[in-house]
């Protein structure tokens, strides 16, 4: 007996940069068969439902995100995805920027492709570049109070007496819940 050859999907993929963001706004309206998501920042590696969506894909599916910034960290990540989906058929499809790639594109689709994937990439650096230059500006105003320290001034005290007395770093780090990096740093 022979497996049933699957139907053509519509098969959809969705990132957040954090785990309090919703995914619910991308996409939306959009009949999907199947959806893949992430709660993983765009220059994260690890996007295992990503991973998941591109093994998924067949011949004559349609892989619908909501943008480009949402599938891929940079330019040649983005190249790359879409390159190799529609190298097998897969029909591409961006809906916040109302484009489709199908793999018989025209020299025009592929410029626009590099084009608004470089503004993308590009905007994404104005906004790290933005965020920095506010984050010194309130650090010379005196109200930018950075990340809450992850011990105590007792804590790191304990810590310091229980390392006289011969414990294990790695087992304080544990206990603790903080990295070895930060019990090194709070020993200085």
């Amino acid at each position: 007996m022979t497996a049933a050859k699957r139907h053509n999907m519509t098969v959809g993929y969705r990132r957040v940069s954090a785990l309090d963001q919703n995914t619910e706004r991308q996409l939306e309206g959009v009949k999907l068969d199947k959806v893949f998501t992430d709660k993983a920042s765009g220059k994260d590696t690890k996007r295992p439902q990503l991973q998941a969506a591109l093994e998924y894909l067949r011949e004559g599916d349609l892989f619908v995100i909501h943008s480009m910034d949402r599938l891929a960290r940079n330019l040649d990540d983005l190249r790359r995805i879409v390159l190799d989906l529609t190298g097998k058929g897969v029909h591409v499809q961006f809906v916040k920027e109302n484009l489709t790639f199908t793999g018989e594109d025209s020299p025009m689709a592929n410029l626009l492709l590099s084009l608004l994937g470089a503004v993308a990439e590009f905007e994404r650096s104005m906004i790290r570049e933005r965020q920095r230059e506010g984050i010194e500006l309130a650090k010379k105003k005196g109200v930018y109070k950075g990340r809450k320290p992850s011990l105590t001034p007792a804590q790191v005290a304990e810590i310091r007496k229980r390392v006289k007395a011969g414990e294990k770093k790695a087992a304080l780090a544990a206990e603790y819940r903080i990295s070895r990096q930060t019990l090194y740093a709070a020993l200085g």
